[in-house]
């Protein structure tokens, strides 16, 4: 399983709007904002779970893999207000809901991974948040949390109005992973599959 680190560095904002006195036309306006600092996020290493014979694998439920541990890292040029996008790079390929392990060759869907956020740390005291894709509002996030795909992870506190994230300018994570592999009554294993899952962790300027 790889897990691939990219960044965003800057964002585009597309508004059409029409022209009230000629109906025939439409304008397109491109609007962006350059930050002075900028973030960097690092994650070494990559999950191996090695060979697993199939015969250890459940006919009818997910057979779920072992925890494994890795630090996320964003480290910016000066405090920064950002949060973290995940994106699942095998997207329609997970049966756990999470993050996908790709397909057979029989085009099976293999199996998904989880992850969750168990720890982090900030230059100064700060809660993780995170933001669904369909609320606007930032929520405590804690370890037994999973982090599903499309979500965005901050880092902040809490006002009259609300959790909402901080500008930071390095915050070391500890990222759980845990893979899990589809019932095999549902999968082609008559030869070696490889498990093709892969994620990316977006720095996203709030």
């Amino acid at each position: 399983m790889k897990i691939r680190i990219s960044l965003l560095s800057s964002a585009l904002l597309l508004a059409m709007t029409s022209s009230a006195f000629a109906a025939s036309s439409v304008d397109l306006t491109v609007k962006g904002v350059i930050t002075p600092s900028a973030c960097t996020p690092n994650l070494p290493g990559d999950i191996d779970y090695g060979k697993i014979a199939a015969k250890d694998l459940s006919p009818d439920s997910h057979t779920w893999l072992e925890h494994r541990t890795l630090k996320l890292s964003v480290n910016c040029d000066a405090a920064t207000l950002f949060a973290i996008r995940t994106v699942d790079n095998r997207a329609g390929s997970s049966t756990t809901g999470t993050f996908g392990l790709g397909l057979t060759d029989e085009n099976e869907k293999l199996g998904g991974f989880e992850l969750s956020l168990l720890s982090h740390t900030s230059e100064t005291p700060s809660t993780a948040l995170i933001q669904y894709p369909w609320s606007p509002t930032w929520t405590v996030l804690y370890p037994d949390d999973g982090v599903t795909p499309n979500t965005l992870v901050g880092f902040g506190g809490r006002s009259d109005s609300g959790w909402a994230p901080q500008p930071l300018q390095d915050v070391v994570m500890d990222i759980s992973v845990r893979g899990a592999i589809a019932p095999t009554n549902t999968l082609t294993l008559d030869s070696e599959v490889a498990m093709d899952g892969s994620a990316t962790f977006e720095v996203n300027y709030l």
